[in-house]
């Protein structure tokens, strides 16, 4: 397979010498840890001090990671982006809400982003967070078939309709949505529903797509139950596989409660936890449907290959890569200029409701081994090439 990962002209077409300049500096910061602690509590402080700092946030970690504060500020990005043919995610970043007033806004700007991707071929998919429709002690609850109160009941009720009318939205607009996982003390909750909607509305192909985080080692077993499921229900499995964003904290929650780590032991058990289920997925192709999550230029390279053997086109619709935005643009330009299917995650939402989701951003930047250097990397090697 012809090495495409290191075209910096491609990976950095569209992006000025001051916006390069800008990421460089980001991702000098982000890679010093003391820094990000630092930074981290004195945002959070400044923030909830109500001090005027949010238009030096947007200026610099916002507008690199973030697509605008609405989703039709995003539009600019999305069409920006697709001039190179990577598409867009329009992602409502907006976390940690516990009221219902917050699930129904969420469920609103979430149906807005369904009409966006109707309207615009840039954008083929609409997403969600459980989260952003439910509260994450109610999934927590039900995944452990706890007896709920009659308002537990009844607020149950609201989550379930909430993905009823997301999914039965974007099925009867033919848009591919896809459903983010979280915490995996929520997450099977969440897998119960999400199963429902694919036996509902895949049908004919794969318009609901969960999400399987694949450092949690059970999850290819999980994906396992679900495609004998599918067969014997008739439906289509849409999955958007990820190595996944909660490691600390799930690793802390397990130790405190006492139960196994659900987390692989290694990095090198979580690649190959991802690469075996982008297998069985391509071994099943003609059931499924895969949106790759991966900043992994081994696991895109894999993923190429198999395409390759098995005579699938590159733009095929059941097969997608996609990458956060501001991040790994070497991987995400240079597979849409060589013809495959290219989306971005376009984070999007108020900057004071995003800081949690930019705080993530920028320690999973630090805590996973090389990500930033080669950021870096790749960003000086863009700035000399300008130069000479």
């Amino acid at each position: 397979m012809e090495k495409i990962f290191n075209n910096t002209e491609v990976a950095f077409a569209l992006k000025n010498n001051s916006e390069l300049n800008r990421a460089h500096f980001l991702f000098k910061m982000i890679g010093n840890p003391t820094l990000v602690k630092m930074g981290t509590s004195l945002t959070n402080f400044a923030l909830n001090l109500h001090l005027p700092v949010e238009g030096i946030i947007r200026s610099t970690v916002f507008d690199h990671f973030c697509g605008g504060v609405s989703e039709e500020d995003c539009l600019k990005v999305v069409d920006k982006m697709y001039t190179k043919r990577v598409s867009s995610v329009l992602d409502y970043s907006v976390e940690g809400k516990e009221e219902e007033a917050q699930f129904d806004a969420a469920l609103e700007m979430t149906l807005k982003t369904i009409e966006f991707a109707k309207a615009k071929e840039a954008i083929p998919f609409a997403v969600f967070k459980p989260t952003g429709v439910g509260r994450i002690g109610l999934y927590e609850r039900i995944g452990e078939n706890k007896s709920l109160t009659d308002n537990e009941k009844a607020e149950w009720d609201r989550v379930v309709n909430r993905f009823e009318v997301i999914c039965k939205t974007a099925f009867d607009k033919d848009v591919m949505i896809l459903i983010d996982a979280e915490e995996s003390w929520m997450q099977d909750a969440a897998d119960d529903l999400v199963a429902e909607m694919m036996r509902k509305y895949n049908k004919e192909k794969a318009l609901i797509f969960n999400t399987l985080q694949m450092y949690r080692w059970d999850r290819l077993d999980y994906l396992k139950k679900l495609h004998e499921q599918a067969k014997t229900d008739g439906f289509h499995i849409g999955m958007k596989v990820v190595r996944g964003a909660y490691m600390e904290k799930e690793a802390k929650r397990a130790d405190e409660k006492g139960y196994k780590n659900p987390i692989c032991p290694t990095k090198q058990a979580t690649d190959d936890n991802y690469d075996a289920c982008i297998n069985y997925m391509m071994q099943h192709i003609d059931k499924m449907a895969i949106f790759a999550g991966t900043h992994n230029e081994l696991s895109s390279y894999k993923l190429m290959e198999l395409m390759a053997q098995k005579g699938i086109s590159k733009n095929d619709n059941r097969i997608w890569f996609g990458q956060l935005y501001g991040m790994s643009d070497n991987i995400s330009y240079n597979l849409a200029e060589n013809g495959y299917n290219v989306a971005k995650y376009l984070p999007f939402g108020p900057v004071r409701d995003v800081m949690p989701y930019l705080i993530r951003r920028a320690q999973e930047n630090t805590s996973v081994a090389g990500q930033t250097g080669r950021e870096l990397m790749l960003l000086e090697t863009e700035k000399k090439r300008r130069k000479l």
